[in-house]
Formats: structure tokens, C-alpha cells, sequence
């Protein structure tokens, strides 16, 4: 699909391509649709699960293919919470809980163009977004923006801002692109192999949400603290992975950005590294994605694709010993994501 930059407030598509990575990104949710990215041969591969045009993202088809979530990404239980002495009612759309900012949450927002350059140094494409005060039931009127950015040959950066305008509310954003670094498709992604630097998972209830614990990885289905099969034990954790991982005060840091996870595919010996200042990364393996159409009539089923969501732990606004997510109004709530690709 081409640029659609006539009307910059309506969905479409948009291209970024600094000559080594090619990606498409829409307005519709903040979407990344497709990122082609070069095997060990010099190959290159689409390795986001997508669709060929908007409509689908636009229709409803999509189960959060790609987009940004919010304004609270993950589960709030039972869609309630309190702040400064208020009680606020979410749309309850998960089980018993309230997921990804609701019904109508900014993945299913168009936002509005407000930079875009397609080639040369450093392209990039800014978003923003105007959340209403009460929109899906939080409080306060908040600005977004997500900008994507193609810093150098084999990076992409995604840097989210937002900002309460006249009272106090949770804000926690997630990117939940989901990857198959095969091609989104080639089947399953059981046999790629991950990394994750996080020595804790925050454990959950039989409706996903965490219990307030802090559960030790080690000698668990759940450690990938040394990099290992996805599919190696996922049979020991019910239908799937789709878990917050605490991250480490890592050793390696990049551009102030700690490691969060390394993703690799054996077959075309793509790799991608995933950098950020977030406390969590919530490690989804697809365990609901279930006979979708996406780009050129593939066939998406479970475990087509693998989310790497870096996040304020899932139903912090409920857990007081888990990282704050309520960013005062007038301040700036800031999340960054670091995509670094080889072969």
C-alpha cells in the first residue's frame, strides 16, 4: 500500500526505509505492519504478523497485531481501580478484567501524523495522539506521541511520551508487535531460541493477573535467563507463555537502555535484540491466535509469532509494591524500545 500522506488524519500506511531496513507503519493504533530486515545471505524477510492493508486493523481483525496498547497495556483485575480518593470502573473485556486500555483503547485509535521522513539519515514517523478526559473510563486528558525511528542500518527505536494535561492517571504503553524472525510466514516460532534478562516473573491467577508475588526463575519452565527453545518446556506452562518478566538491573546497557531480550532464529540466523528503560517485558508466545488471514493469504495459527512487550508490570495501579504507573499531571511519562537486528 502507498503512502497516504494527502490526508494525514485518516488510516494508511507509511513507509520507512534507510536502504538496509524496510518498514511499514500506520496511524491506525501506531501500528507497525510489516519490517523486512536481511538473513546471514543477505535475504531479506517481512518478520512481523500483519495484513497487506489497513482495513482488517481498521475492521477489528487483528488481535493487537503490531499496534501500541494503552493508555494502560496488560490487565487491570476486574477493571477497577482508585486514585486520590476517586474510584474509576474500566470496560471489562478480558475474562473478569480490563486489557489493553479497554474496548476502545489507542490501538484502535487513528492518530494523527505529526512528522515523517520516508529515507535518507535517519528516517522517522511521529505519532500523536489526544486521549479525552474519561475516554475508556480513566481519568484526565492526556497527549500522546510514539515516534519510530531508523537510527542506524540495523536499529529501530521507538520512543513513546505521554502527558496527563489536568489530573493524575495510570499510563503504562506496550508495542505489541508479535515476530516470527523466519518470516511471519513460516509456521511457529517453538524453535526459535530467547534470551531474557529478567531472574523473576511476577506469577499469576487462573485470570492472568499477577498475585503480587515475585517468583525466582531458576530450575522453572519459565527461565530463559541462559538462552533456550522456546518450545522446550512451553507444554509445562498450560496453553502457553503470557507472562511478566521482571528485568534486571542489566550489565550491558545501551544508549542508557538496559538488555531485555535476545531472539534468535536458527534457520536464517536472524537475531533481534530488544533494549529499554521499562521494569517489565511481558513474554507472549501467541497462544490465542487462531486460524487469522494476514499478509498474503498466510495462515497465522497458535504460536505464529512471539510478543516482547516491555511494560509497567501488569496491574501495578492495584499492587502498591509494584513500580508506580501513575504519572502526576503535568509530568512526562517516558518509554523507549531499542530493536537491534543481525545475521
Amino acid at each position: 500500500m502507498a503512502d497516504q500522506t494527502k490526508n494525514i488524519n485518516s488510516p494508511g500506511i507509511f513507509e520507512l526505509n534507510n536502504g538496509s531496513l524496510q518498514v511499514k507503519i500506520s496511524n491506525f493504533g501506531a501500528t507497525i505492519t510489516s519490517l523486512s530486515v536481511p538473513d546471514k545471505n543477505g535475504k531479506l524477510a517481512d518478520v512481523v504478523l500483519g495484513f497487506d492493508s489497513v482495513d482488517p486493523y481498521v475492521n477489528g481483525l487483528a488481535p493487537y497485531f503490531g499496534c501500541i496498547v494503552g493508555r494502560v497495556a496488560n490487565r487491570i483485575k476486574e477493571g477497577k481501580f482508585s486514585l486520590n480518593g476517586a474510584d474509576y470502573t474500566l470496560p471489562i473485556n478480558n475474562g473478569p478484567n480490563s486489557l489493553h486500555g479497554g474496548n476502545n483503547g489507542f490501538d484502535k485509535k487513528t492518530w494523527e501524523v505529526a512528522g515523517h521522513k520516508k529515507d535518507g539519515d535517519k528516517p522517522f514517523i511521529t505519532f500523536k495522539y489526544h486521549s479525552a478526559d474519561g475516554e475508556e473510563g480513566y481519568p484526565g486528558a492526556v497527549t500522546v506521541t510514539a515516534t519510530y525511528t531508523l537510527t542506524s542500518a540495523t536499529t529501530m527505536r521507538l520512543d513513546m511520551e505521554a502527558v496527563p494535561e489536568n489530573k493524575d492517571t495510570p499510563i503504562s504503553l506496550a508495542q505489541h508487535t508479535y515476530w516470527n524472525l523466519s518470516g511471519h510466514d513460516s509456521g511457529n516460532i517453538l524453535d526459535h531460541r530467547i534470551q531474557i534478562w529478567g531472574s523473576h516473573i511476577t506469577p499469576v491467577d487462573q485470570h492472568s493477573v499477577p498475585t503480587g508475588e515475585l517468583l525466582p526463575v531458576k530450575g522453572t519452565p519459565f527461565d530463559f535467563t541462559e538462552e533456550k527453545r522456546i518450545g522446550e518446556r512451553i507444554g509445562e506452562v498450560g496453553i502457553g507463555y503470557d507472562h511478566n518478566y521482571v528485568l534486571d538491573c542489566a550489565d550491558q546497557e545501551k544508549d542508557g537502555l538496559k538488555h531485555a531480550a535476545k531472539l534468535r532464529d536458527g534457520e536464517s540466523s536472524r537475531v533481534m535484540d530488544l533494549w529499554t528503560d521499562a521494569p517489565g517485558v511481558q513474554f507472549y508466545t501467541g497462544n490465542y491466535v487462531d486460524g487469522v488471514v494476514g499478509k498474503g493469504n498466510a495462515i497465522y495459527g497458535k504460536h505464529a509469532g512471539v510478543c516482547l512487550e516491555t511494560q509497567g508490570f501488569p496491574n501495578a495501579i492495584n499492587q502498591k509494591s509494584f513500580p508506580c504507573v501513575v504519572v502526576k499531571a503535568g509530568e512526562k511519562y517516558k518509554h523507549t524500545m531499542l530493536f537491534e537486528f543481525s545475521a
